[in-house]
Formats: structure tokens, sequence, C-alpha cells
């Protein structure tokens, strides 16, 4: 009896999974540049610089106004209470505005935050401009104290007529450093 050889050489199959293992890895190298350009051209995830903004005019468009939304939201585990003092505010493009926001420890320990800020459409990101922000820095908290955090912004003289609101969401996070694994420095 005589042995049946494969009809495909393993020789020829190697090749064909290197090429298949290398695009798999560059398909997953690609995925986050890929999503981050999606995002811009459906005008979703508005990532919003956090540093603060040097205003370069005065020019304050006083016969149009944009409507800007406040919304805070809690990290999944952050006790604190947290939210806007005014959910909005009708602003003239290129003029400077002043809001803040609340912030309650209402637990038996310091604690200290980060907020995380996004802007929705995402487009509008680059028109909305803080000058000072509470989330450029984190925040820290002694137990049972509150404290109104302040926000100065500016929307942008040059915002397009399309855009008609801005919503800006802070997500606070706790990032109390933890006891333990400072105790092992």
């Amino acid at each position: 009896m005589q042995e049946k050889k494969p009809e495909k050489s393993t020789t020829k199959t190697i090749p064909y999974l290197i090429v298949l293992v290398v695009a798999m890895f560059g398909f997953g190298f690609l995925l986050v540049p890929l999503y981050d350009v999606l995002c811009d051209l459906a005008g979703i995830n508005g990532k919003v610089d956090l540093v603060a903004y040097e205003k370069d005019s005065d020019v304050i468009v006083s016969d149009r106004t944009v409507n800007i939304q406040f919304i805070s939201l809690n990290n999944n585990g952050m006790p604190w209470i947290f939210k806007p003092m005014h959910t909005s505010v009708k602003a003239h493009p290129g003029q400077d505005y002043n809001t803040s926001f609340y912030a309650s420890n209402p637990t038996e320990k310091a604690m200290t935050a980060q907020a995380v800020p996004s802007i929705t459409p995402g487009y509008a990101a680059k028109y909305f401009h803080k000058i000072e922000c509470f989330c450029f820095d984190q925040q820290e908290l002694e137990a049972g104290k509150e404290e109104e955090m302040g926000l100065r912004f500016v929307v942008d003289a040059e915002i397009p007529d399309s855009i008609h609101t801005i919503t800006l969401t802070y997500t606070l996070f706790d990032v109390t450093a933890d006891e333990s694994v400072a105790s092992l420095n």
C-alpha cells in the first residue's frame, strides 16, 4: 500500500501564515489612529486641550449666541457629589465666561479627584477654549468638605454658524493614591 502525499505542501502554507500574523499585528497597531480619524469624520468623541488657552483677540460676536450645556458624571466608585452650578449658559463668541462646579466629599477620608472633559459635537472642541479650569489639576478634598471649582472659558469668534449648542461633560475619577501601594514604596 502506498502512502498518499498531501496535496498542498506545508512549505507553501508557512509564508501565508507569517503574512497573516504580520497583517493582524499591523491592523491592531493601526486601530487607534483609525479610530481617531473615524471620530473626527463623524464628529464624535470631542477631545479638548488640558492646557490653558491664551486669548489672542478681543473680537466679540454680539449678534450671535451659542448654548453651552454643562454635564457632570462620576466614574464608577467615585462617591463625591459633583454637579454644575449652572446647567447652561448662552455665550457670545469671543466673550469670556465664568461658571463653576460644586464638589462635596461625603466620605470619612481625604480624597483626590481628576475631572476629564469631553465636548459634543466633537468638531466643536476646537472652538471651545478653557482659559482657567479645575480640570487642569487634580482636586483634593478633605473628608466632609465641599468646594466650588471654577471654569473660565471662551467660545472662539470663528465658530461656524452651523454649531448652535456645545455640551461640555466632565467625568470625575477617583485618583486617590492606594495606601497599600504607597506603603510599599
